[in-house]
């Protein structure tokens, strides 16, 4: 009196999900570039770019699993940061500069596992947009 149940057999490998790893990284070699980290209070994403740009490398804690609030946590930050700086080493970069936008929890944490791969950070410069005034406020309420 219901639906039928269908069992299914073999390798269940669509219950394991993919996260994003070393090997999907840019044939190219780079000895310096630039590592952009936006850290918002819901997620840290990472950009490695080389010296003129040009986008060798991306993750973001959602991309690796982290859902939810924890994407937000400075170790999903961290997680990601490693992941990042795994990529790098694997091009042969040496050095880094980071630009940091937003302000989650994730900014430092983000940087320092990006340098636990052996990476030297040349310079860390903070981008973050700040209103000077602001938006307009409310008219006074007439009762």
């Amino acid at each position: 009196m219901g639906k039928k149940r269908i069992v299914k057999t073999g390798d269940d490998s669509s219950a394991e999900k993919k996260v994003s790893t070393v090997s999907s990284v840019s044939k190219k070699k780079v000895d310096v570039g630039a590592l952009y980290v936006e850290s918002t209070y819901n997620n840290t994403k990472l950009v490695l770019t080389d010296s003129k740009g040009n986008v060798l490398a991306t993750s973001s804690s959602g991309s690796i699993g982290f859902k939810g609030a924890k994407k937000g946590t400075p170790f999903a930050a961290a997680k990601v940061g490693e992941i990042i700086g795994g990529k790098a080493s694997i091009m042969g970069m040496r050095d880094a500069s980071v630009i940091v936008k937003g302000v989650g929890s994730g900014r430092e944490s983000g940087i320092r596992g990006f340098i636990s791969k052996g990476i030297n950070i040349l310079s860390i410069k903070d981008v973050t947009p700040v209103p000077h005034n602001g938006p307009k406020p409310k008219k006074p309420r007439r009762v």
